[in-house]
């Protein structure tokens, strides 16, 4: 770590990305190491910043720009080729990894997030029919205000998101990394257990409520076209873009003590601190189709009509601004990494990289970025803010 530091002087992002990449245990012995891990993964990070999907490409680049990396590293022995890059960041712990990040993205972005939503993204060629592993499954928290990823977890294999979910949330509350927030989820995390988690680490959660909750929705729907006197509060909404108009009217009721009363039947599902019931009423226009549904929501934070829309319109930021642009722009589902833990090593460090290149503040898209970066090294001295 002092050589890092000698090299670069001062705290920046990169510092401290090296700091806890330092910190990475390396399982191979210190006398047959030709390419330290820290180098390795400097290298990986800025290799799918520029541009490169695979890793002959990430070391040929490398090659290329020995130079630049030696600024910051030694790579006494220059950079490993793809084969060797592909192996060893299949050796390193996930789990590891992944806290890492998290770490990372709490030292060096330590505001408070206040909306947090998270969701999962399957990285699809990462299955392997052969062995018959199923694909990637990630999920992924995302500060949609300031459009940052804050941590991941891997759904284990045979199983679905509300395994992977309470882990992430647990990381991402320690030493109360969420407290104050509003976390969002879609159905599939509308239970006693994932809002209780939320709860915990002093998190409101916003829950979308869909037919995999039909006795629960059936009660708000009959809340809704039987509204108490007085608890009803509205608020319009409108977005347009891309040949697509979506007017939506939110409606809050914060009336829900018959969610904890006496009538609800034993087992029945019960949320903690439920506060705001929400009812979206959404016209969609999309060129010559008109579409029309209703959905439904339930909150532990007292919202007005107006936050309300504000929230679960956010909700809708991880797929258009993260994992759009991950499939897009990092091709994410194109990528074939598949033995060992480089898939979901790999998934890391594309959010190591997307975090990096949004964070620079000028008029490009993050696609032109990504090319500007491998062509000036300038430039992606920049965004690694050395």
């Amino acid at each position: 770590m002092e050589e890092m530091e000698a090299f670069l002087g001062g705290k920046s992002k990169l510092s401290v990305l090296l700091k806890h990449f330092s910190e990475i245990e390396d399982d191979r012995e210190a006398w047959r190491v030709d390419y330290p891990l820290a180098e390795v993964l400097f290298l990986v990070v800025c290799g799918s910043i520029v541009d490169c999907d695979d890793f002959d490409l990430i070391s040929d680049w490398g090659e290329a720009h020995l130079d630049f990396l030696r600024t910051v590293l030694p790579y006494r022995n220059g950079v490993p080729c793809g084969r060797w890059l592909n192996i060893l960041v299949n050796r390193i712990d996930p789990a590891l990894f992944a806290d890492c990040f998290t770490t990372w993205v709490r030292e060096t972005w330590p505001e408070q997030a206040d909306f947090v939503a998270i969701d999962g993204k399957t990285s699809r060629r990462s299955h392997d029919r052969a062995k018959g592993k199923a694909a990637l499954h990630l999920v992924s928290a995302f500060a949609t205000t300031r459009r940052l990823v804050l941590a991941q977890e891997a759904v284990p294999e045979k199983a679905n998101e509300t395994a992977a979910i309470p882990v992430l949330v647990e990381r991402l509350g320690a030493n109360g990394g969420l407290k104050g927030a509003l976390v969002s989820i879609d159905a599939i995390a509308c239970n006693g257990t994932i809002a209780g988690a939320i709860r915990d680490v002093g998190a409101d959660y916003l829950l979308a409520v869909k037919n995999n909750q039909p006795g629960l929705r059936a009660d708000i729907q009959a809340l809704f076209d039987d509204p108490p006197n007085g608890g009803l509060e509205q608020a319009n909404d409108v977005d347009k873009g891309h040949g697509r108009i979506e007017q939506r009217t939110v409606t809050v009721c914060r009336e829900t003590d018959w969610l904890a009363g006496d009538r609800r039947l034993p087992g029945e599902l019960r949320l903690p601190g439920a506060a705001t019931v929400i009812k979206v009423d959404a016209r969609t226009e999309i060129k010559d189709k008109t579409r029309i549904e209703t959905r439904y929501y339930i909150s532990s934070a007292t919202l007005s009509a107006p936050a309300a829309a504000d929230a679960v319109r956010g909700h809708w930021a991880i797929e258009n601004s993260l994992h759009w642009v991950l499939d897009v722009t990092f091709k994410d589902d194109l990528s074939r990494v598949r033995t060992g833990h480089g898939a979901k090593n790999m998934a890391v460090v594309r959010h190591f990289a997307f975090n990096l290149v949004r964070a620079i503040s000028d008029k490009r898209t993050l696609k032109t970025r990504r090319k500007r970066a491998a062509w000036d090294p300038s430039y992606l001295a920049s965004i690694l803010n050395m």
